[in-house]
């Protein structure tokens, strides 16, 4: 059975080379395609709309490709925080990003719009890596969280389906996962139903916790009842500690427009760290800005910084 969650837990565990001020390049980078997406979920800053939204210019994300690849990566996300299945031309940087050199290209997806043809294209392309985000037991609640019309939720179970199906009748190989958020109070058991629905269909599915978003929807969620993890923490099977956050050490971001994030969840732009429209990846990574926040995190006292509020929720 192929496991997602090797390749994650490899991204969020620190090793001693991590651990400085000027880390060695990132083995991942997760691009930004859009930062557009045609849901509107409670649990996700991004319905809030605290930034501009469009999509990345092809000739910019062209130069950022070769550059990251140049300084040592070797995997990268075609999304951040926007939903790329919106793009027509998101099989197009696929290959592009396969024809630089990339061995290993991903994507998560809500998966409504994740269409056989669009799946098929993609894995065509050259995807690796296919998951759905699968935040909703049923259509009721994924009307509720996603704000969007009940009916959209069979489409995206069949999207699913559909895309184990277009995998193996065209050989591809591209592994098809699932993740879902472990709310609190009966979600386990009302979740369990669908995953059992869906194992057949995918190679691994596994638990996140759910996250305050940089301190953009923590008291929202905590409001509905729900436990809010500090930090990012990765998958629920295999937590990390919050501090230091390994997202500022192992994996980039880079928005639509360019700029290379310190944050997973970089909703409002407080965590730019320098722009690639004008520097070097590697100039950014080690820009005084993330070397400053990095520091702080590695004392393992992060209050006065931007990420205090987000660290301060708690299991």
């Amino acid at each position: 059975m192929r496991k997602i969650s090797t390749k994650i837990d490899a991204i969020t565990g620190m090793q001693n080379e991590h651990r400085s001020k000027t880390p060695p390049c990132p083995k991942s980078c997760k691009i930004e395609l859009t930062g557009r997406c045609n849901l509107k979920c409670s649990f996700c800053a991004t319905s809030k709309n605290l930034r501009d939204k469009q999509d990345m210019d092809w000739d910019f994300y062209c130069k950022l490709l070769r550059d990251f690849r140049q300084s040592g990566g070797e995997e990268v996300g075609m999304f951040y925080l926007g939903e790329s299945m919106v793009l027509p031309w998101l099989p197009k940087a696929i290959k592009e990003a396969k024809d630089v050199g990339f061995p290993y290209v991903f994507l998560t997806t809500n998966g409504v719009n994740a269409t056989a043809d669009k799946v098929k294209d993609s894995m065509e392309a050259g995807l690796d890596s296919l998951k759905f985000s699968l935040n909703y037991a049923d259509a009721e609640q994924f009307a509720e969280i996603a704000r969007v019309k009940e009916g959209l939720f069979k489409k995206l179970v069949e999207n699913i389906k559909t895309a184990r199906k277009v995998r193996d009748e065209h050989n591809f190989d591209c592994g098809l996962y699932a993740s879902y958020i472990a709310y609190d109070g009966d979600q386990g058991r009302k979740m369990q139903s669908l995953v059992d629905e869906l194992t057949p269909y995918l190679d691994e599915i596994y638990s996140l916790p759910l996250y305050s978003q940089a301190d953009l929807t923590g008291k929202e969620n905590q409001e509905h009842g729900w436990t809010v993890s500090g930090g990012n923490p990765g998958r629920n099977d295999n937590r990390r500690d919050p501090v230091p956050c390994w997202s500022l050490f192992t994996e980039a971001r880079v928005s639509w427009d360019g700029r290379l994030s310190m944050c997973c969840f970089d909703h409002d732009e407080r965590f730019n760290a320098g722009d690639l429209n004008q520097m070097s990846f590697m100039d950014a990574w080690h820009s005084q800005k993330f070397q400053d926040l990095r520091a702080e995190h590695l004392t393992g006292d992060v209050r006065g910084t931007a990420c205090e509020d987000c660290i301060s929720y708690s299991d």
